[in-house]
């Protein structure tokens, strides 16, 4: 995970507990597998024996960050804000111990102890120790100076924000080391530096390597858009799905990074999984840990048995004790049609059902067409005459029907 780290670092973590921080921004409510890494991070830190600070970029979330980014981002107002922090905190504690003990997380909002700074105090205190050619010189300036949308002062002076963020908490909370992806080495690094200038302190940055697919596309984003680690944005079976799809070279990555399995068990996995690619051993088993860690075990096994329906001859017996908006985020994705509960009371034709009442098959007759040929099943029952009936009888959790047209291709009907 490690890409590069200030001399002296190890020296400090092995000598005494030491706190470090990782910046979160809270420009969304939710955070997503891109901020897996970091979060990680954390977690190794604190089972490490550390003190781990989240810091939640309430007042940086205003102003927006110029690494990594080829325009300026929309800024966000304060209720909104504030809204995204509650919801990153939620989320951030599923992933480490924030309890009242030596080791214990603590989180921080940088508005805190910005909203009263006014701009002269700021520029006075802060802007006078960092030279405007140190400034220049990071790579992040660099490059947005050079692309075709410029840089604004308010992202211009971010490092700076970001830095006097690393003293604040160095000077109130002993915090000496920052860490981050190696895209924020040169905003750690501003935070070293004004510790250093501004009161003779000594202060620490270690960065992660940024995570990217085999086949060079960018880690975490899918054809739908981000994977969110916010169930009611992207559920707990898709979420499983991604890890689940993974590459073999990806899997064997990322499974050293978003698992806390030792060396031996990972070698054990990828050596299993090597003697049957076919059964996706590490694919499996990094599904597993990830959506158990960011979701729940129950979580986990209805991803398994909702994978297991859909792509291979599960039962759908588990769909008989879960909430309505459960099944339908198992079946986010599939198309999905209502039918009325009166229709079924007095029976429907199949035909009906799958041609007029839904648009399952755009007629009766492709309808019947693909009956004959085996092609149609409802609720993992294949369907082998066309003039079946179906009523309320055949509802699953007495709500449910499930239609499988070939071999992939499934639509779920409810009854309302």
């Amino acid at each position: 995970m490690l890409h590069d780290i200030m001399p002296g670092t190890e020296e400090q973590l092995l000598k005494e507990q030491t706190a470090g921080y990782i910046g979160f921004d809270p420009t969304g409510d939710s955070l997503h597998v891109g901020h897996l890494t970091q979060i990680m991070t954390l977690i190794h830190f604190q089972r490490a024996g550390h003190r781990p600070v989240a810091l939640v970029g309430g007042a940086t979330g205003m102003v927006g960050d110029p690494s990594g980014k080829s325009a300026e981002r929309n800024l966000l107002d304060e209720e909104t804000l504030l809204h995204n922090i509650a919801c990153l905190e939620k989320q951030l504690a599923k992933f480490l111990d924030f309890s009242d003990t030596g080791t214990g997380a603590i989180m921080v909002n940088n508005y805190d102890w910005f909203k009263d700074f006014g701009f002269l105090e700021f520029i006075r205190d802060v802007g006078k120790h960092i030279t405007v050619n140190y400034m220049m010189a990071k790579d992040s300036v660099k490059k947005r100076l050079e692309g075709e949308n410029g840089l604004s002062f308010t992202e211009f002076s971010y490092q700076l924000i970001q830095g006097y963020d690393f003293y604040y908490l160095w000077k109130n909370h002993g915090c000496v080391l920052q860490m981050g992806g190696s895209d924020q080495w040169g905003n750690i690094v501003t935070g070293t530096e004004l510790i250093r200038r501004k009161d003779g302190g000594s202060a620490f940055a270690l960065t992660t390597q940024l995570i990217k697919k085999a086949d060079g596309n960018k880690f975490g984003k899918t054809e739908s858009g981000a994977v969110w680690l916010d169930a009611s944005k992207t559920s707990p079976y898709r979420y499983y799905q991604f890890w689940l799809n993974a590459s073999d070279e990806d899997a064997k990555n990322w499974i050293k990074i978003f698992t806390l399995k030792s060396k031996e068990e990972i070698d054990n996995l990828i050596a299993e999984h090597d003697a049957a690619p076919h059964l996706r051993t590490v694919q499996k088993a990094l599904a597993k840990d990830i959506t158990i860690r960011t979701h729940s075990e129950a979580d986990y096994e209805t991803a398994v048995k909702t994978s297991d329906f859909l792509f291979g001859n599960g039962s759908l017996e588990f769909l008989n004790d879960m909430s309505h908006q459960a099944v339908l985020d198992v079946f986010d994705g599939v198309p999905q049609f209502q039918i009325s509960t009166e229709q079924l009371a007095s029976g429907i034709n199949v035909l009906d059902l799958l041609a007029v009442s839904t648009a399952v098959f755009s007629s009766k007759g492709e309808a019947r067409k693909m009956i004959q040929g085996g092609g149609v099943a409802i609720n993992k029952n294949k369907v082998g005459d066309a003039d079946l009936k179906l009523d309320s009888g055949h509802l699953i959790n007495g709500r449910y029907l499930i239609v499988q047209r070939g071999k992939k291709n499934y639509y779920l009907i409810v009854a309302a």
